[in-house]
């Protein structure tokens, strides 16, 4: 067992990470040792990141202790660089945390300076002079690389600057250069923020904490008003929003919410989150009050216009999309489901089950190959069974014709009436006929008047055996 990290005080009194345990021990009888514990240390890190974002919503996690955060064009928010460098680490600090940060024009250079200097905010003009004196290590080499270098005299990034390039890439290859120009700013680097970027935010900072969801929902109403604007000037309207609550303490909620139509109005943008609220009552632990609450839209869809009627509204085409809203953000979205209509004549294959929230979008149509979308209506039973169920069929008439008896389910039934067959073949394209031989449908009626889906799976007169038979829906 060997010490993975290390407070000040052990580091006062020579401890090192990767020092064996029973060393560390001899040293300092009375030293306090905690398992490391990765899957904790990895919840802490996401909620720093998730309380980072009241700076920027571009926040990437790197390793296992360090934060990228982008900043372009958030600096002057906050009274610029230095000033929210600073307010970075006093506020995390002040949450019982040793932090370091550098502010710079090139990732590399902010990582290498936040760890191997002091925390500081490095001009453009100075990122050559800020590196030179830090160790290769600084540049996020491997131990072997940097360990080669080291045995060559190369021990500060200075001394590679001022190398010749080319034996230095024949040596240890391109990743080096590439290190060093990432850290100068001469290569881009790419920041691949944890979560997807908000199409539209709109933000209130409270000077005095709030605890009642009755004032949440007030904000999250006047937060959607500052929105509108926005989504007119896009043609668009919301589909999936967010509400970010951050609590004083350092806690950050999320509270998600969708709808099956694009929604502009701040009114049924802020009943999606009553009803939220309502179902999420008992997690939601307010605390000492948020101080930030924020409102995104994380995804938006065309807005097409309708005409309303003589008050400006148009209730009954927006009757039901309100209740999917509605009924969706308290009990999710997979509470309610319809169908959508596919391109195949096999009735296990003509429908495909969807939420009710993905049904209700309205949907463009290109050249006919839409195979039409809404809640199904055909000429099929209204229960169709997902899977069919084997009959036993008595006298059936050959070749073509149906039952004149079956039993299904340890019961007898007689057919008075019958109609068919509609014949099925095998989508040739996704299965071979042997595979899937061609169906006889039938409906018929009983002696009580009850109706039945039968097919017959084959034709008579192919293959040794006779067909089977199979139940696959009933009519009402």
């Amino acid at each position: 067992m060997r010490l993975t990290a290390l407070n000040e005080r052990a580091e006062m009194i020579g401890l090192k990470p990767g020092q064996g345990v029973a060393e560390a021990k001899a040293i300092c009888p009375a030293l306090d040792i905690v398992e490391e514990d990765l899957a904790a240390d990895r919840k802490l890190l996401e909620a720093i990141a998730d309380w980072c974002d009241r700076y920027t919503p571009l926040v990437a996690i790197d390793g296992k202790d360090g934060l990228f955060l982008d900043i372009t064009g958030c600096a002057h928010l906050f009274g610029g660089e230095e000033a929210l460098l600073e307010d970075i680490l006093i506020r995390i600090s002040g949450l019982g945390l040793d932090v370091r940060g550098a502010i710079s024009s090139a990732p590399g250079l902010s990582w290498a300076v936040a760890r191997f200097d002091d925390s500081r905010v490095v001009p453009p003009q100075a990122m050559e002079e800020a590196l030179a004196p830090l160790p290769v290590a600084s540049l996020r080499l491997g131990e072997e690389t940097v360990a080669a270098l080291q045995k060559l005299g190369l021990k500060q990034v200075g001394d590679l600057l001022a190398a010749p390039r080319a034996p230095l890439a024949r040596r240890f290859g391109a990743q080096l250069l590439l290190r060093l120009d990432q850290a100068i700013g001469l290569a881009e680097e790419a920041i691949s923020p944890r979560r997807p970027v908000a199409q539209l935010s709109a933000e209130r900072r409270l000077a005095e904490p709030v605890q009642a969801e009755a004032d949440l929902l007030r904000l999250a109403h006047a937060l959607a008003e500052t929105l509108k604007p926005g989504l007119e000037a896009r043609g668009v309207g919301g589909r999936s929003f967010e509400l970010l609550l951050f609590r004083v303490d350092g806690a950050v909620f999320r509270v998600a919410a969708g709808a099956s139509q694009p929604l502009r109005e701040p009114g049924r943008i802020a009943g999606l989150f009553t009803e939220r609220f309502t179902a999420i009552h008992d997690d939601l632990d307010v605390g000492y009050g948020f101080e930030i609450v924020r409102l995104n839209v994380l995804q938006h869809a065309p807005f097409e216009t309708a005409q309303g009627d003589f008050i400006g509204e148009d209730r009954q085409g927006t009757s039901l999309a309100a209740f999917v809203d509605r009924v969706a953000a308290r009990l999710g979205p997979d509470c309610l489901q319809g169908f959508e209509l596919r391109q195949s004549h096999v009735p296990e294959r003509a429908v495909q089950p969807l939420h009710a929230m993905e049904i209700l979008v309205p949907r463009r149509r290109t050249g006919g190959q839409d195979a039409g979308h809404g809640f199904f209506r055909g000429e099929r039973p209204l229960r169709l069974f997902r899977v069919p169920e084997p009959i036993e069929t008595f006298a059936a008439e050959v070749p073509d014709g149906p039952p004149r008896q079956f039993r299904w389910r340890r019961m007898m039934h007689r057919v008075q009436r019958a109609e068919g067959p509609e014949r099925l073949a095998a989508e040739w394209w996704i299965e071979a006929e042997d595979d899937a031989p061609a169906r006889d449908y039938f409906r018929v009626e009983d002696e009580d008047g009850h109706r039945y889906w039968l097919f017959r799976k084959g034709l008579y007169g192919r293959g040794g055996t006779a067909p089977d038979w199979f139940m696959h829906g009933i009519f009402p």
